[in-house]
């Protein structure tokens, strides 16, 4: 086999990087989100292999009713989802699913979503975040996306003052694993767009 087809994304002669969004769900004030969110950021920063894009639904004015036209906050943000090979999503988890807030950034998009990847990292008291995921990947199942079977999670009972907990050894695991799947179905799911168009 040649050294390209062997090498690594973001190898010399490989494949390019996997551009990874990894989408802050929760808008809250107060929200642990964006520590659990950057926390993931940076571990997958340390990957060769991967490009990544911190989305933040914070940093968007998404109109209070479905407009009849594309408004630039909206186009700014499905423009970054369709340059992701990859996603991420933090989520935490409301009343055993996850917030509206993110319901309705998801809902903004579709062909941008269709024939990708995408993990959960999940928050939430003593579920942590179990259900939202559940729900999640039902949705992102019918915008025709491959979702992950790794996760990572945190009970914020068991967290204490920090988020992710200062010992992160476990879900640093689960952090490593789920990025080696997205990793290999966002190469595989590229390969076979470039190949031909996904038929839905």
């Amino acid at each position: 086999m040649s050294r390209a087809v062997n090498a690594r994304a973001g190898e010399p002669g490989g494949p390019e990087p996997v551009r990874l969004a990894v989408i802050i769900g929760s808008t809250r004030e107060g929200r642990a989100g964006e520590a659990v969110a950057h926390w993931f950021a940076a571990r997958a920063r340390r990957r060769d292999d991967l490009a990544v894009d911190v989305v933040d639904l914070a940093d968007f004015t998404f109109p209070h009713r479905y407009p009849c036209a594309v408004t630039p906050h909206v186009a700014a943000f499905t423009g970054r989802i369709e340059l992701a090979d990859a996603f991420a999503v933090v989520t935490p988890e409301y009343n055993h699913s996850f917030p509206a807030s993110l319901k309705q950034a998801i809902d903004y998009a579709y062909d941008e979503w269709r024939a990708k990847p995408v993990g959960f990292v999940a928050y939430g008291h003593r579920s942590q975040g179990f259900h939202a995921i559940e729900h999640l990947r039902t949705v992102f199942t019918e915008l025709h996306m491959v979702t992950v079977r790794g996760r990572v999670t945190f009970d914020l009972l068991e967290c204490g003052d920090g988020v992710p907990p200062p010992d992160d050894g476990a879900a640093a695991r689960d952090a490593g694993a789920m990025l080696d799947q997205l990793t290999w179905w966002a190469l595989a799911l590229r390969e076979a767009r470039a190949v031909r168009p996904y038929v839905s």
